[in-house]
């Protein structure tokens, strides 16, 4: 049985080195509040303005970027926060006083909807294929006759990279990373088991890595979690990316021209026609499209004002389903049970989240300009692997295989605090797993933008290097 006290626990793992207890509030703020604080001043968030959501190097900047989802997902994360501890605050019974829960809440929400993504790759989903089939070809040359470690490399995923990112890659002056508090550390691991967890009737992913092992088993101690076991607030932040991902790609899916919003009240009406949250959704969409259109808009105009309204009652009906759906499941989630496929799946909203996914995918995902960009992201990602490979393999073996020319150079430009980590005396980890790890790090930390300008910059380098 859980108990929310645990599940909001406030210290942090520095906590333990000291000598005193800190106070409940730092200059005015819960700690759990400045969590948010730290993740949004961090370098890796801002790097998620150059990291694809949907649409790789979109010129059009109304159009999503990975940051502008973060925040989306960290906005609607907060707003069903707040909604949840000032109109049943029972659910989060003798966790604390009514200004901690009030605050910490929204704030750890906001928090695990902001950093959710940042450990993916450049180049969206389609980085994380990129670098699984990377690892997938060279699996002899890294880890020879042994596996050990090798699964976590060939379903490399950017949920496992972002605990791995705040706990220990985003270095300040130690080994603790950011230093979240253990209930944020705690609601952002997604998939609550190792890669030997992985199932695909439960939890279909990773969460972490075999580096962070140990630290996750501290983060669910600490919590009153274990293997396989999410917390509770996880739920929500899913569900915000599930909201996020259906209604706001379909607005860019329509603002980048691949379809219209009629197109998109066609689909619907068709593919969840007795669906009342669609039906509720559509009716209120199409009454202010009647009104927009006695007006003197453009085409365009008229198709973008009538989606911004569309995406207003989509999100208000998605929110009202989850916020019901939790209160009503959150005793089951402090008595242990799981909902593999998400509270969106069982809440009113399934089938018209659903069916707008569906939507993104065969207008969106699937035209042929995107699938054209994620082959070019995919090629830059492989061949720059191959390149910085030629300086990580076998630093740290005697006979120093990368100690060429090319192989020094391409190994500067890793990030130094990576490369730390990576030749830590006290990295007990194999020598191919922590290879294949500095790797992984180096190509998840760039941005799109960057990646190409690196590949452009190595690429003739390597070939004269292999002639």
């Amino acid at each position: 049985m859980l108990n929310w006290t645990k599940l909001l626990n406030e210290s942090r793992r520095k906590d333990r080195l000291k000598a005193v207890d800190i106070s409940a509030t730092a200059n005015g703020r819960f700690e759990i509040e400045r969590d948010y604080d730290r993740i949004l001043f961090s370098a890796p968030t801002r790097r998620l303005a150059d990291k694809t959501q949907v649409f790789p190097l979109d010129k059009n900047d109304s159009v999503r970027n990975r940051l502008t989802h973060s925040h989306e997902v960290a906005t609607l994360a907060r707003s069903i926060g707040l909604r949840l501890v000032y109109e049943n605050e029972g659910i989060f019974c003798e966790a604390g006083s009514s200004q901690f829960l009030q605050r910490s809440i929204p704030a750890l929400l906001a928090a695990i909807g902001l950093v959710h993504d940042m450990g993916n790759p450049p180049f969206g989903h389609q980085g994380e294929y990129a670098i699984r089939n990377w690892f997938v070809k060279n699996k002899p040359d890294i880890f020879g006759e042994s596996d050990e470690g090798a699964s976590d490399f060939l379903n490399f995923d950017g949920n496992a990279q972002t605990v791995r990112l705040v706990s220990k890659l985003q270095i300040l002056n130690d080994q603790f990373g950011l230093n979240l508090t253990y209930a944020t550390l705690a609601a952002l691991i997604k998939y609550p088991v190792s890669t030997e967890g992985i199932d695909k009737e439960k939890w279909k992913k990773q969460g972490f890595f075999k580096s962070e092992a140990k630290i996750v088993a501290e983060v669910w101690e600490a919590t009153g979690l274990s293997e396989g076991i999410r917390h509770p607030l996880t739920y929500i932040m899913e569900a915000c990316d599930d909201i996020a991902y259906s209604v706001l790609d379909a607005e860019d899916t329509v603002k980048k021209g691949l379809a219209s919003y009629y197109d998109l009240l066609r689909y619907l009406e068709k593919n969840c026609a007795e669906d009342p949250v669609a039906q509720g959704v559509v009716a209120a969409a199409r009454k202010h499209s009647s009104e927009f259109e006695q007006g003197s808009l453009s085409p365009q105009e008229l198709n973008d004002c009538s989606m911004q309204m569309f995406r207003v009652h989509a999100i208000t009906a998605m929110v009202k389903a989850v916020v019901e759906q939790f209160s009503v499941l959150s005793n089951d989630f402090v008595g242990g049970q799981q909902i593999y496929k998400g509270i969106m799946s069982v809440s009113p909203a399934a089938k018209f989240c659903s069916v707008l996914k569906d939507f993104d995918m065969a207008y969106g995902f699937k035209h042929k300009s995107v699938l054209e960009l994620e082959l070019r992201g995919n090629n830059y990602i492989e061949e720059t692997m191959d390149m910085l490979w030629v300086g990580i393999h076998g630093r740290l073996s005697k006979g120093f295989k990368s100690e060429t020319p090319f192989g020094k150079y391409v190994y500067s430009r890793i990030s130094e605090s990576y490369r730390r980590i990576f030749s830590d005396p006290g990295n007990d980890l194999s020598v191919g797993y922590k290879e294949a790890q500095l790797l992984a790090d180096a190509i998840s930390g760039m941005t799109d933008s960057y990646l190409i300008t690196l590949h452009s910059e190595l690429k003739p380098l390597y070939d004269r290097h292999c002639s």
